[in-house]
């Protein structure tokens, strides 16, 4: 007997602090908790308001060329522009987005960058590195946020970032890097120098960056790493004081790095790396991945213009999503159109889908497609055979989803489905109904692919006893692997559309068959079933006005207590809209159509926006036979609309905060650059449509908004950083 499973399997995962994972476990690496950094800067950790150091990196002293023990010490003591430019900062918030300031001390004849933040703790972070050669770099900034607005496609965006990053940083090898739905990563572009072997198109497996790294990549947008071989340096003491823990380090840029990452650069031959996140709608997207075969240090200016760039790439790219997601919605509008002048002409719509089923296909990259109802199978392209079909139809009836079900492994998902390779590895079906066995189906063949890996990645790890011994993958020549069964990936675009064309069929099959519960009566039974389920609020009238059918979804808008039995008993709720009141009773008596947007008062008190229409039904015979009413929910459509209009608005408020004064030198150019900032970022928010999943588009105006006013405000820090060398910080220009 087999012996039941030990509790202690049931057990919370515990975290692996740093510097203790080997490859099995530097997933719960707390990397955030170095308790260390790279030795060409130097950490202090101070009160607030008093500036009194009480944690420092052991590097400091020697750092500042100071002697005797700094713990305890006033800022003040230290002499220079450190205590009073650190005193000038603590007004803002500092804790999502350190700022710098360019400073002195009494001990060195060297000017000094200063980074500060608040860790979650409590205290404040104060990091010093030598200050970087006065450059000004706004003409090239002002330069690459016109090449970045210039690229039209992804492919062209992607070649513009990394030559971009090129130029600015002069590193060997610069990467962008962009992830799949299962996370692993493939670079689409590429800058280096012509003797490196090309990366471009390698894949590199999700495993390569754990997910608590990912997070970081999140919050702190840009990581340097001078050289694999430098020794880190402690912090002293190592607990922080405020809280008696190891010191929260997410937004320190001279946080040590994880040695198995170390390690892993190592095995690429690389010295020296920098990388910047692409956050696009709140996601990760990916990364931009500088390497340098030596040491090198990019100091703060450039990592500022490095991070505003990667910002400015990132709501680009929400641009050309959005763009190529409204070319999906115009051919999604078209087809919805040709379908329903197809009911009019030809008595069938489904003409419109098979007549001409290439556009449908081609928007999907499929090669199949099948329309499966309870009247009958309608397919284009190279399909499964009917009995087949049924059987997919009766599959997708039982999965847990009853919304869209999409899958590049077919065959995985049920071997049932093995022999469908060659036509149907990959499927996407969307629902039409709540009527079991109903689906638009669309179908990728089995694609042999030859995937080539920056390394094995099923390469099991090297190692002895010590953890530290244990490195990732030692070859990262190009490894080629055959992946067979399985079609080409779905993407997020892919299941967009085919969302939005499996509900405007849904919307004409429900209108079609609400037509003829008009026509034939004895079907009434069978399509009333269907139709009081559908999603959309819907009446059903015959000639005389009298209810004959009203679905679920506008019984709900309804009072509890009212039960109306005829077209005029829902007039009431209308009011007080005169207009619309009027329209409606016009077209209950000249039987002509009506269309129009009220407010509608639900049950739970608020008023809802609703576009109704308001159709006559005649027979062939122009014999009047009742009326069809349908009502759309306009909530998220208008949300959208006031989303927009608020974006547009933030983006005002920006480009007038930014301001500064004329007497500072050459500040000139700011206001330009800034106004290729918000041009970016409103090219991107035109392109976000109202499609049919309107309802995203608040949320991804947000996430836009918040790109922009990083943005916005990392240009705002290079502004004060550099006019702050050697000014008075009362002169400087007030941070918002």
């Amino acid at each position: 007997m087999t012996a039941p499973p030990r509790c202690e399997q049931l057990r919370p995962v515990e975290p692996t602090r740093f510097g203790e994972a080997d490859l099995s476990n530097c997933e719960r690496e707390q990397i955030h908790l170095a308790g260390a950094i790279q030795p060409h800067g130097a950490l202090l950790v101070v009160t607030e308001p008093e500036l009194v150091i009480v944690q420092a990196s052991a590097n400091a002293a020697a750092f500042l060329r100071l002697w005797g023990p700094l713990l305890g010490l006033p800022l003040s003591a230290l002499g220079g522009t450190l205590a009073s430019r650190v005193r000038s900062r603590l007004s803002e918030p500092l804790d999502t987005l350190p700022v710098a300031v360019r400073c002195e001390v009494a001990s060195l004849d060297l000017a000094l960058d200063g980074s500060l933040h608040r860790p979650p703790g409590g205290g404040l972070i104060v990091e010093l590195e030598v200050a970087a050669p006065s450059a000004d770099l706004r003409a090239f900034v002002q330069d690459a946020l016109k090449a970045i607005a210039g690229a039209f496609s992804l492919p062209a965006l992607a070649d513009t970032a990394a030559r971009l990053f090129k130029d600015l940083t002069g590193y060997d090898r610069v990467m962008v890097y962009q992830f799949d739905e299962e996370g692993h990563g493939t670079v689409i572009a590429e800058a280096r120098r012509p003797e490196q072997e090309p990366y471009l198109g390698n894949r590199y497996p999700a495993s390569d960056i754990p997910q608590i790294a990912r997070r970081l990549y999140e919050r702190n947008r840009l990581r340097l790493l001078r050289d694999v071989d430098d020794r880190p340096v402690p912090l002293e003491p190592p607990l922080a004081p405020f809280q008696q823990a190891p010191l929260d380090m997410s937004l320190c840029c001279l946080r040590a790095m994880s040695p198995i990452h170390i390690q892993y650069l190592r095995n690429m031959g690389v010295r020296a790396s920098l990388s910047t996140s692409l956050m696009v709608n709140g996601r990760l997207w990916g990364l931009v991945l500088c390497h340098h075969g030596g040491p090198h240090l990019v100091q703060y200016p450039i990592r500022v213009v490095c991070d505003l760039l990667a910002e400015a790439i990132a709501t680009r790219i929400t641009a050309i999503e959005g763009f190529c997601q409204s070319q999906a919605e115009l051919a999604v509008r078209h087809l919805g159109e040709r379908m329903i002048t197809a009911v009019a002409t030809q008595g069938a719509w489904e003409r419109a889908l098979f007549d001409h089923p290439e556009e449908l296909l081609k928007a999907l990259r499929a090669s199949g497609l099948a329309l499966l109802r309870q009247e009958g199978v309608l397919t284009a392209g190279e399909v499964p055979r009917l009995p087949e079909l049924r059987a997919i139809g009766a599959w997708l009836d039982h999965q847990a989803s009853t919304t869209l079900t999409a899958t590049h492994t077919l065959a995985r998902q049920n071997p049932r489905f093995t022999g469908l390779l060659p036509m149907a590895a990959g499927m996407l079906a969307v629902p039409l109904s709540f009527s079991p066995g109903e689906y638009l189906l669309w179908f990728r063949p089995e694609r042999i692919r030859t995937l080539t890996w920056g390394g094995n990645p099923h390469e099991a790890a090297k190692g002895g006893a010590d953890p530290r011994d244990i490195s990732p993958r030692l070859s990262f020549a190009r490894w080629q692997e055959v992946v067979k069964g399985t079609a080409d990936p779905w993407t997020h675009q892919d299941l967009t559309t085919a969302r939005q064309i499996g509900n405007a069929v849904a919307d004409v099959m429900q209108e079609v068959r609400s037509i003829r519960l008009l026509i034939t009566q004895h079907q009434v039974k069978e399509f009333s079933a269907r139709l009081a389920l559908t999603e959309h609020p819907l009446v059903v009238a015959d000639a005389t006005q009298r209810i004959i059918l009203l679905n679920r979804a506008f019984a709900g808008l309804l009072p509890r207590d009212q039960r109306p039995t005829r077209l005029a008993d829902l007039l009431p709720l209308l009011d007080p809209q005169p207009e619309a009141r009027a329209g409606v009773l016009g077209a209950l008596e000249d039987h002509h159509p009506w269309r129009g947007e009220v407010r509608l008062r639900v049950p739970s008190g608020e008023t809802r926006p609703f576009l109704l229409r308001l159709d006559p039904v005649v027979s062939g015979q122009d014999i009047h036979l009742g009326y069809v009413l349908i009502g759309n929910d306009l909530s998220d459509l208008r949300a959208a609309e006031v989303a927009r209009r608020q974006f547009q608005d933030s983006l005002s408020a920006e480009a007038r905060l930014l301001l500064v004064p004329a007497d500072l030198e050459g500040d000139r150019l700011f206001p330009e650059l800034l106004t290729g900032i918000l041009g970016n970022a409103q090219l991107a928010a035109r392109e976000v449509r109202n499609t049919l999943e309107v309802g995203q588009v608040p949320a991804i105006l947000c996430n836009l908004h918040a790109s922009v006013a990083r943005t916005t405000e990392l240009l705002e820090h290079l502004m004060w950083y550099e006019a702050s060398g050697g000014a008075d910080p009362s002169r400087l220009p007030p941070r918002h």
